[in-house]
């Protein structure tokens, strides 16, 4: 069972604005996330129903997971000092 991952339009913009290595390490992270959403490195965000997020170096992959459609959408993608903003 294989979970699809899309990336709300301003997670896009901010891979794409990425140089190429950390871009890279971004979408190394997400593939995990399409057989896993929650595996060992995942932490459920407190205060929050329904979001999780990754950590990958200094940035942050923040998610919610749709269960009954298989999905992965990811809401925000930023520096740790910053994405909790």
């Amino acid at each position: 069972m294989s979970y699809a991952v899309t990336l709300l339009r301003d997670a896009q913009k901010t891979l794409d604005k990425m140089d190429e290595g950390q871009r890279g390490r971004m979408i190394r992270a997400m593939r995990l996330l399409e057989n896993d959403p929650r595996h060992s490195g995942v932490v459920k965000m407190s205060g929050e129903d329904d979001l999780f997020r990754v950590r990958v170096g200094d940035w942050r992959i923040v998610y919610t997971i749709r269960n009954n459609e298989l999905l992965v959408i990811v809401i925000r993608i930023g520096h740790r000092r910053e994405v909790y903003r």
